[in-house]
């Protein structure tokens, strides 16, 4: 089970969030402004944060955008009644791991906090991660390969992590999607393409990301 920070100025959501979540094993605290839940997201390591958007001083994007600048590796999930398509994919683009509009299902709300911290260890924020001669600082966001630094945009440091934490396996398209765009239908658009020829330039060329064809990208650590 893991440790989850819940942002959220409705009191009575609040609670049953915080509840729910308790009742599954997890420890869970909480906050009623942006302010407070920035502060409390950067001062301990969560697994996860719940965040909802309409919050008063500090709006919710806002803090997600803060929050992710600094710590790129937090896993968020926006809990919202803003859940227009628009809004669904600013916050995706901003670096949330996912959106849950409000009203909400508690059954679907466990089961994506589930899938969300699966495979993390409660409370511990990995720095780094490494594949052959690939290094990534996921607090930083930036990647090192034989001793040469490159910053990385949000979407090409989260497709690098994805390939990273499958060394040599394929990935597929749909896979990628999921993962990095939190996109659950394909948008029938190159976007994954784009994404690994600029990944590409910013590593050490096409020979480090490797092209299956028909299937996807696979990560090559030899």
């Amino acid at each position: 089970m893991g440790r989850v920070l819940v942002v959220e100025d409705d009191d009575r959501i609040a609670q049953l969030v915080a509840r729910v979540l308790r009742d599954e094993g997890h420890a869970v605290d909480s906050a009623a402004t942006g302010q407070e839940g920035l502060r409390a997201a950067l001062a301990h390591d969560f697994d996860l944060v719940v965040l909802d958007l309409m919050l008063p001083g500090l709006a919710g994007d806002r803090v997600l955008e803060l929050l992710i600048r600094t710590r790129p590796e937090q896993r968020v999930l926006v809990l919202s009644a803003l859940s227009d398509v628009g809004v669904r994919v600013a916050c995706l683009e901003a670096g949330a791991a996912d959106f849950l509009g409000k009203p909400f299902a508690v059954a679907e709300l466990v089961a994506r906090v589930h899938t969300r911290m699966r495979g993390q260890a409660p409370g511990a924020a990995q720095r780094w991660l490494e594949a052959g001669a690939v290094r990534l600082d996921l607090r930083l966001r930036r990647a090192v390969v034989a001793g040469r630094w490159a910053e990385l945009p949000l979407r090409e440091f989260l497709l690098l992590q994805h390939l990273m934490r499958r060394p040599g396996q394929v990935c597929s398209r749909a896979e990628l999607l999921a993962d990095v765009w939190g996109l659950t239908f394909d948008p029938r658009s190159n976007v994954v393409d784009v994404c690994v020829r600029r990944l590409r330039a910013r590593l050490d060329g096409p020979q480090r990301v490797e092209a299956v064809r028909h299937v996807g990208y696979r990560l090559v650590t030899d």
